[in-house]
């Protein structure tokens, strides 16, 4: 079963949940007004609602408007086509709340992000929280109606709803928590036990996914979860272990990671026609260029069959200006958004002498001595001294709907690149970072070569043992504007709390040099909406 196509594929009453579960009733159940309607669940969509989730906003495509063939009425994002997608506002509060990205936008809770001064009623943090929990719900629905159909897919359809309560935990800490569709509100987990329920029920599936495999967008079983997602949402889990309970779990973390280091999922190490080995995981034929053997789980794309303004769309506009596009080589035609780019402390991980030069982005690259260092500087500041000037901050050049072999993309409106969700390098930077951790601090031998094979593919020089801080800015070279930053910085604790002023970046704390954030805002604010819907929740301290 290859997912490469998800559009109408779900009767509405099996969409019909778009907030939080507190506000989850018995509706799927009702009886169709229209007698002549077919109530019977249809497996195959009901499974790909589940994935579809996160990379579409709804049934209508990425303007929000549809198409005659479109019959579905009840998405989430039915207006906006994109705003709430899970990618967007993974990406956003994950990335603009950090080191690494400002936005330029002045959209309701924009400002908040880039200055850390969200509150409960944040917009975008409350549609982050309803589309996890609008994906609980599918998963919930289909484990309901179509469990023991098919042993593998109702696997993986553990293994989503495991991973959307994973951002839940680690976004909003102790959450509403339901297995299972209800009409009373659900009652509030401790983030410790929420922990301890999605390890085993990772441990539960993963035998029983997929066995793993480096596929191609033309196999059976791309864009499906198999059992290497698992073993990485497993070490990304334990990774983080002392954050969420406590106690630490680095061996485990390194354990699971290194299954995957030891799959088939391996580091992509081609380049071609003059992109580099990292560019070709970024660009519109990822699904096909070879790449996508490092893809653990690519969110799918296509520029006329799954459109939307907040999976690949999102990270390729919003990083664009037209000025950029000095070669024609962006794959999409009108679509520059100009809104995030970088702030300086990502730059000076790539230039530490703060020397980063005013040049295009294939030759920033150069001048790094690092093919990761995908910026564009021509016309830009290097710092992001004005948030609300696109030109204040070297633009970010990562992400392109260009086909490495000159192709021609299927739509010049939206992009055919998949969104990798998970890739094998994250496994490495997981493995070195538990091997540091194990060793007092500093990386074995075992630990810098996988530090090294991600350098070695990005023609950047060797280095001997590592320390944490190295490791953390390696991961920052390797995974930014991947949504990973937040969690990092919490993990290292250099994010809120005693040793937050440790670590300044500008607009921390909405000072242009940087603040102290108080320890509370290593969380989100449960929205205000479902603290009033549901009286079983208490809110996060701080808020």
């Amino acid at each position: 079963m290859n997912l490469r196509y998800f559009k109408n594929m779900v009767p509405a009453a099996a969409i019909l949940l778009g907030a939080g579960l507190s506000s989850c009733t018995g509706d799927l159940d009702v009886t169709p007004i229209d007698p002549s309607t077919t109530m019977t669940p249809s497996e195959p969509e009901l499974f790909t609602k589940c994935y579809a989730t996160m990379a579409l906003a709804g049934n209508y495509g990425g303007d929000g408007k549809g198409s005659p063939k479109d019959d579905y009425v009840c998405d989430i994002d039915r207006l906006d086509g994109g705003t709430t997608g899970f990618v967007r506002q993974m990406w956003n509060a994950n990335e603009l709340t950090t080191d690494e990205a400002i936005c330029a936008w002045g959209d309701p809770g924009i400002p908040e992000f880039n200055y850390n001064t969200w509150g409960s009623g944040h917009p975008m943090l409350e549609g982050f929280y309803n589309r996890l929990y609008t994906s609980i719900a599918f998963c919930n629905h289909y484990l309901d109606v179509c469990n023991g159909i098919d042993a593998t897919r109702t696997a993986e359809v553990r293994f989503l709803r495991a991973l959307y309560y994973y951002h839940l935990m680690d976004c909003y800490g102790n959450v509403p928590f339901a297995t299972e569709l209800m009409s009373t509100s659900p009652s509030q987990i401790q983030r410790a036990d929420l922990f301890k329920w999605i390890e085993s029920e990772l441990l539960e599936v993963k035998d029983q996914m997929l066995a793993p495999a480096a596929r191609t967008s033309k196999d059976d079983g791309y864009g499906r979860a198999d059992q290497d997602a698992a073993n990485m949402l497993l070490a990304r889990l334990y990774l983080n272990a002392e954050v969420y309970t406590g106690t630490a779990h680095w061996q485990e973390a390194k354990e699971y990671a290194e299954k995957v280091i030891n799959g088939p999922h391996k580091l992509f190490t081609g380049g071609k026609n003059g992109w580099s080995a990292y560019q070709m995981l970024f660009m519109g034929d990822n699904g096909e260029n070879g790449s996508s053997i490092e893809a653990v789980l690519p969110l799918l794309g296509d520029g006329i069959t799954t459109t939307s303004y907040g999976t690949s769309m999102f990270v390729m506009s919003s990083t664009w200006k037209d000025d950029m596009d000095i070669d024609g080589n962006f794959g999409m035609v009108g679509k520059f958004w100009a809104g995030n780019r970088a702030r300086h402390q990502l730059v000076l991980k790539f230039f530490p002498n703060d020397d980063a030069p005013a040049v295009t982005i294939q030759d920033m690259a150069i001048a790094a001595g690092d093919d990761r260092a995908l910026f564009y500087g021509i016309d830009r500041s290097v710092s992001a001294s004005t948030p609300s000037d696109f030109a204040s901050g070297f633009s970010v050049g990562k992400f392109r709907n260009t086909y490495s072999d000159g192709s021609t993309p299927h739509s010049t409106i939206f992009p055919d690149a998949d969104y990798f969700l998970m890739r094998s390098a994250e496994a490495y930077l997981i493995a070195a970072e538990a091997d540091a951790r194990l060793n007092n601090g500093t990386t074995t031998q075992t630990g810098t070569n996988y530090i090294n094979a991600l350098r070695q593919r990005a023609h950047a020089g060797m280095v001997g043992s590592c320390t944490l801080q190295q490791i953390l800015d390696e991961r920052s070279r390797e995974l930014y504007f991947e949504g990973f930053r937040r969690t990092d910085l919490i993990r290292y604790g250099l994010y809120g709390g005693q040793n937050s002023g440790n670590y300044l970046w500008e607009w921390k704390g909405g000072s242009e040099n940087g603040a102290s954030l108080p320890a509370y805002r290593n969380l989100f604010a449960i929205p205000s909406s479902d603290m009033t819907a549901n009286p079983n929740l208490k809110q996060n301290e701080g808020y």
